[in-house]
């Protein structure tokens, strides 16, 4: 029987709005984390940089909380871009 393991995901994230300072970062970093994301995350310039890599269910769940944020934030865009899957990234920092 040949088995086929679901390859996982790589995504782009750029949050823009309200988001320095709510500790935005921290959210992300935590909630992908404990989904077993791998990746980054960073303030660039006025907006929020993420960059994970992961399951599909696992991404998804990241990218809503990025339309959200945090209490305090106020998002007012999310550009998402799907990309090839690298796993030169070992944790989530």
């Amino acid at each position: 029987m040949l088995v086929v393991l679901a390859k996982g995901m790589r995504v782009e994230i750029w949050i823009s709005g309200d988001v320095i300072g709510v500790f935005f970062r921290a959210g992300v970093r935590d909630l992908a984390r404990s989904l077993g994301l791998t990746g980054m995350v960073e303030n660039s310039g006025d907006k929020v940089h993420v960059i994970a890599e992961g399951e599909k269910k696992a991404i998804d769940q990241l990218i809503t909380f990025c339309k959200q944020g945090p209490e305090g934030a106020k998002v007012e865009n999310v550009d998402v871009t799907q990309q090839p899957e690298t796993g030169e990234l070992q944790e989530f920092a």
